[in-house]
């Protein structure tokens, strides 16, 4: 099939010699430079011809593979009513990450983030029958998030392009069938773009659901910490789980009792006192390591069933005085709902709280039988909290802590929860080995949804036994333009980009670098064949642009094969043709030029 060259003087493209002010990593600094994208506000990017280009290449790759599984291609509206988000309770969950607007008559709508809600109302107004299902939905399309702080051009913006896809089976095996229908195609897309990898167990956060997983690309500018495991197994920091660890046997710990120690309501100044007012009889020094501090939390719900509005619930974590708190990793575990430190009201509203000295004796099981403590704060424990463990905690009164204070046998909480930030070298959930770090930019991911939007908006079928049954979903996201910045991301050099051949704008870029007329119709004439043989061209026809800025356009562009014609080879009746990258450069005669150059572009594919 014939394909028709982009001239270049012709095709709307002014590269830039300078670096954006603005631009923050190299794929948002090549892809202005190179003509790709232009800024229209922060995190709003226009789409020029090369980056239409190759944002459709991106698009073809997972269109090929998505539809390979069975799944079929629809396509919904970005501007979305408050209702059915209103029905998931997203309306809220979302908060300020969502662009909220009204019509002239007063009715609420969005720019969609996601579609669950359209996806799944779709399939219920059109099947009702166990006949129909399995099916497969998925589209590519624009969708929206008000990110306060746009980053990383593409990477992280506030319109994006992404492939969303969903399935919807009568029972959990064919969900669980889906789900790694679609999680094998995501590796092959990934493998076709040549872009490193890693699937990653990660957590459902407001999406909701069981089991999901994440691809991340290993990059340095990453907003994702993984964590790697010997046996080559990843999770996303919030997604980490703590081994269990051993009880310890506390028959020979002290009896728990309440000290003085005055001024000493950071975990610094409780180390220091502890050291000067009560040493170990055993001369070891009390450390950060043996205090237990107690965090006091407020979790944002959203309404349900007992609740007819969002609600607060006051939470207590207690955690080794020398970890750190991680929100995220917190948050993760009463997703959906958020999280906070509690404020000053919140405080207030318990007298029982002794601000720098709160413990767990006021907390959780043990609070019960405190007098005037009606309904204790519910008390949960970092998951580093072994059972018959000794702390210094608080004493519930000013100026005191107590000392030899063990978990299990002074002290129960009503649960368990991942709290700390984890570090290098913790041991891994799998318990294969310790645990290392690296950055990753989340490039896909695959939820097993389950039954949650299904009950939320009662899509239903009847099962083989005419009973009406909630149908079991899956949802699978791509960000088809934050994959083209990872790639450009991670194939360039210090000249431009360096695109792989199965993306790249064109797979061959003609040069005609010198100024007599022979050269130029010795170029028209290769680019002529090629465009005979079906091969897309970049042809760099301007007349009056020196030798050295087309080489350096050309760098910057990053089509995988150049082909030169100039006047050092008109001279002997060749022309040179090279990698992108300057290596495994030949000259050939001009009869064979077109012919060599399809045998490398077969080559790469």
């Amino acid at each position: 099939m014939k394909s028709t060259a982009l001239r270049m003087s012709t095709l709307f493209l002014r590269t830039l010699r300078e670096d954006p002010a603005d631009a923050d990593v190299d794929s948002a600094r090549l892809l202005q430079r190179a003509g790709y994208i232009r800024k229209a506000a922060p995190g709003i990017w226009t789409w020029l011809p090369l980056g239409l280009r190759v944002l459709s290449k991106v698009e073809a790759v997972v269109r090929e593979e998505i539809n390979g599984i069975g799944a079929q291609e629809v396509h919904f509206p970005a501007l979305l009513p408050r209702e059915p988000f209103e029905a998931t309770h997203r309306w809220e969950e979302y908060g300020d990450n969502i662009f909220r607007l009204k019509d002239r008559h007063g009715a609420d709508y969005l720019l969609a983030p996601t579609h669950e809600e359209m996806f799944t109302l779709l399939v219920k107004d059109m099947y009702s029958s166990y006949k129909d299902l399995p099916v497969t939905l998925y589209q590519i399309q624009t969708k929206y998030r008000d990110e306060f702080r746009p980053r990383a051009g593409l990477v992280r913006g506030r319109e994006f392009v992404m492939k969303d896809a969903y399935s919807f089976t009568v029972d959990e095996e064919g969900l669980q069938k889906a789900y790694q229908d679609e999680r094998g195609a995501y590796e092959r897309i990934f493998k076709k773009l040549d872009l490193n990898y890693v699937i990653v167990h990660a957590v459902s956060g407001p999406m909701g659901g069981s089991e999901s997983e994440e691809f991340l690309a290993p990059l340095a500018i990453g907003e994702d910490t993984f964590a790697l495991a010997p046996s080559g197994k990843a999770w996303n920091v919030e997604a980490l789980t703590t081994p269990a660890v051993e009880r310890i046997d506390c028959t020979s710990t002290p009896a728990m009792k309440a000290l003085d120690t005055p001024d000493s309501k950071t975990i610094e100044s409780l180390v220091a006192q502890a050291n000067a007012l009560h040493p170990r009889e055993n001369g070891r020094e009390w450390t950060a390591a043996d205090t237990l501090k107690n965090l006091i939390i407020a979790v944002k719900h959203a309404e349900d069933d007992e609740h007819d509005k969002p609600w607060r619930e006051i939470v207590a974590i207690g955690l080794p005085g020398d970890r750190q708190v991680n929100m995220k990793r917190l948050e993760a575990q009463f997703a959906p709902a958020e999280i906070e430190e509690a404020n000053e009201e919140d405080l207030k509203a318990h007298p029982e709280f002794v601000k720098g000295y709160i413990g767990p004796m006021v907390l959780g099981p043990q609070a019960k039988d405190a007098d005037g403590i009606e309904e204790p704060v519910r008390y949960l424990v970092d998951a580093h909290v072994a059972e018959g463990s000794e702390w210094i905690t608080g004493a519930d009164q000013e100026g005191m802590h107590v000392f030899h204070a063990v978990y299990g046998r002074d002290f129960k909480a009503d649960g368990m929860v991942e709290a700390v930030e984890v570090r290098q070298g913790d041991m891994s959930p799998d318990g294969s080995g310790p645990l290392s770090f690296e950055r990753g930019v989340e490039i896909g991911q695959v939820f097993q949804l389950g039954l949650k939007y299904s009950k939320a908006l009662d899509l239903k079928v009847l099962d083989q036994n005419g009973k009406a049954v909630p149908v079991w979903m899956g949802c699978y996201g791509i960000g088809v333009s934050r994959v083209l910045a990872c790639i450009a991301e991670s194939h360039h050099d210090d000249k431009g980009l360096a695109w792989p051949a199965v993306v790249a704008p064109a797979q061959v870029h003609v040069l005609a670098t010198g100024k007599q007329a022979e050269v130029f119709e010795k170029a028209e004439q290769l680019v002529a064949a090629l465009e005979e043989r079906g091969i897309e061209v970049i042809y760099d026809d301007r007349p009056k642009v020196s030798p050295g800025v087309k080489f350096k356009d050309s760098e910057l562009i990053g089509v995988p094969l150049v082909a030169i014609v100039g006047r050092d080879t008109m001279s002997d009746g060749t022309i040179e043709i090279r990698n992108r990258d300057g290596s495994d450069s030949v000259s050939v005669s001009e009869s064979e030029a077109a012919q060599t150059i399809a045998d490398r572009i077969a080559g790469l594919q």
